[in-house]
């Protein structure tokens, strides 16, 4: 089976072509230079950028995979969560497509897409379900934090998720209030991995809460009155790498905590995580180092599919309609706050 997916849901525009489950091209184009001088996406912005982008990206996939439009089987792409301006050019792009060749279309969940990511690997990738454990599952993101039970492939149970501030928010409001260019995660991930850790107390938000939950505003406002009431830090190299790595070890130290002891509550020893914040080498370091002291197995996804892209739409696409799963009608609309429980 020959699919193309589309993925818009915020600031990437990316298009990818897989056949049976393996990936023959994954095609992204980001705009965080477009979103750079304004400090964070501007959803008009991303909504035109993808207009502008979509057809070349396209074609670049097409052109990548060496193959036609013409001999798709099925085209999907991301119904929600997002941004609702970039998700209706990528959903009515690949529903025009799919109703032009006459061929199933598929709408998918986007933190659906980013839970079974940590399954593809390989070169070229592809999908690797024959080594499924269940597990649990920590999507962490820009906009959302969480922790999921998959007790099955397409058979998952949502654990808990942010309250507030989500991880990534976090990064990069603190990022933003140290100073840092936008996107200010990774700087901050840079500026911490020769910092002391130790160095500042900052907050670890709900870490002994019995909940699956995630709050870190009052981390981020914690740093700011740190910055405020020590104002010279940010002027002092070492000082500023310390502070860095501080807010980072706060962050990850409850994210690795609260996946661990839902991974025991739940009896499973196989973990894994996923979505943009993934990339932060902090994070993976200490998952890898508490899931070793346990005797989990870790899956990280792999750090080019963390970001949003086509490639991981695409294979939940691949898996719904392998396992015979109802195709999304062609006049199915968006849904930008779309919930992963509801799946």
């Amino acid at each position: 089976m020959l699919l193309l997916a589309i993925e818009t849901s915020c600031d990437e525009t990316s298009v990818a072509l897989l056949r049976d489950g393996c990936v023959l091209a994954n095609a992204v184009s980001s705009q965080v230079k477009l979103h750079e001088e304004y400090g964070g996406v501007v959803p008009e912005l991303a909504s035109r950028e993808h207009l502008r982008n979509l057809m070349p990206v396209a074609g670049q996939a097409l052109g990548q995979a060496g193959v036609a439009s013409g001999e798709l089987d099925a085209v999907a792409a991301t119904r929600g969560p997002g941004l609702p301006g970039a998700l209706l050019v990528g959903l009515r792009a690949a529903q025009g497509m799919a109703f032009a060749l006459d061929k199933p279309f598929i709408g998918i969940h986007h933190h659906e897409a980013h839970l079974y990511s940590p399954w593809i690997d390989g070169d070229p990738l592809s999908l690797t379900l024959d080594t499924f454990q269940p597990n649990v599952s920590l999507i962490v993101s820009g906009g959302h934090t969480m922790l999921v039970h998959v007790a099955a492939p397409l058979g998952h149970r949502v654990l808990g998720g942010t309250v507030d501030d989500a991880a990534g928010e976090c990064f990069d409001k603190a990022a933003k209030l140290i100073g840092l260019p936008y996107p200010g995660g990774p700087e901050l991930d840079r500026l911490a991995s020769e910092g002391d850790g130790t160095a500042h107390n900052f907050p670890r938000p709900m870490l002994r809460d019995d909940s699956h939950d995630f709050s870190f505003s009052g981390l981020k406002t914690s740093v700011r009155y740190f910055i405020r009431d020590n104002p010279n830090v940010l002027e002092d190299g070492q000082r500023l790498r310390d502070l860095c790595a501080g807010v980072q070890a706060a962050i990850v130290e409850v994210l690795v905590a609260k996946t661990i002891r839902a991974a025991k509550k739940l009896g499973e020893r196989c973990v894994t995580a996923s979505g943009g914040v993934t990339c932060n080498s902090g994070l993976r370091a200490a998952l890898g180092v508490a899931c070793e002291r346990e005797g989990f197995v870790l899956r990280l996804a792999n750090p080019t599919l963390c970001t949003d892209n086509a490639a991981m739409v695409g294979m939940v696409a691949h898996l719904r309609l392998a396992n015979g799963g109802e195709t999304t009608s062609p006049d199915a609309e968006i849904v930008p706050g779309w919930k992963l429980a509801d799946i």
